[in-house]
């Protein structure tokens, strides 16, 4: 005799229900680069607690100050102490350096990696492929202890610290292998007025995430622009 379980199954979650991040704290490990202080400006500007990491205090008190908006200094080992978010957005060629002096440092922090490893040559912008796979693969063979993800690779920093914009339009690939994770990292994204991070994948995924940036730049030298990514029908 059998029996037929007429329990309802729970309804699935709504991939757009994503949880409160504002009382998260995010350093930003090459936060004097364009693009890592354009990422500063736009998350403080969007009432986030932000700190600016650098390999000496001085060079990110600097920018700190500079920004305002409540953004502090500090050296890379004390901005990722103090982070409960690290956004990784130093060079390409000085990443697994940077990791691997970080390591303790990045222990049970949510590592988000926006590094994209390219070369460049007479014929414009083209991808590299680490032997890990990506530069978010990499962090995560670099950084066992951190829960690893990946985003915020294809925007403009130009737009980023152009104080005269308000919003950015544009879409955040976020990938990563743990849910709770990607879904704070696309919180965090859609903080910032015009944005929305969309799940993108898993790790794995990232190294066609990281390459895409070499032809956006073909683009923007093209058409004279500053072009970013739209998902449809999402």
């Amino acid at each position: 005799m059998t029996s037929n379980d007429s329990t309802p199954k729970p309804a699935a979650k709504d991939p757009w229900d994503l949880p409160d991040v504002s009382g998260l704290v995010v350093g930003v490990l090459g936060g004097t680069g364009d693009q890592g202080r354009g990422l500063a400006y736009r998350l403080a500007r969007a009432g986030q607690k932000v700190i600016i990491g650098s390999r000496a205090v001085e060079r990110a008190e600097a920018a700190a100050a500079e920004l305002g908006l409540g953004i502090e200094g500090a050296d890379n080992a004390d901005c990722a102490r103090r982070s409960d978010v690290v956004i990784i957005a130093v060079p390409w060629d000085g990443h697994a350096k940077t990791l691997e002096s970080l390591r303790a440092e990045l222990a049970g922090k949510l590592v988000v990696d926006c590094v994209n490893p390219l070369g460049f040559d007479k014929k414009g912008a083209y991808a590299l492929k680490p032997e890990e796979g990506s530069a978010a693969e990499q962090a995560a063979a670099l950084l066992p202890d951190s829960r690893v993800t990946a985003a915020f690779h294809h925007l403009s920093a130009v737009l980023l610290q152009d104080v005269s914009i308000e919003e950015i339009d544009t879409d955040v690939m976020v990938l990563g292998e743990a849910r709770a994770d990607t879904d704070i990292v696309q919180a965090l994204a859609a903080r910032i007025p015009g944005m929305r991070g969309v799940f993108a994948g898993r790790l794995r995924n990232a190294h066609q995430v990281e390459s895409l940036v070499a032809n956006l730049i073909s683009v923007n030298r093209r058409y004279k622009a500053h072009a970013g990514l739209r998902v449809t029908d999402v």
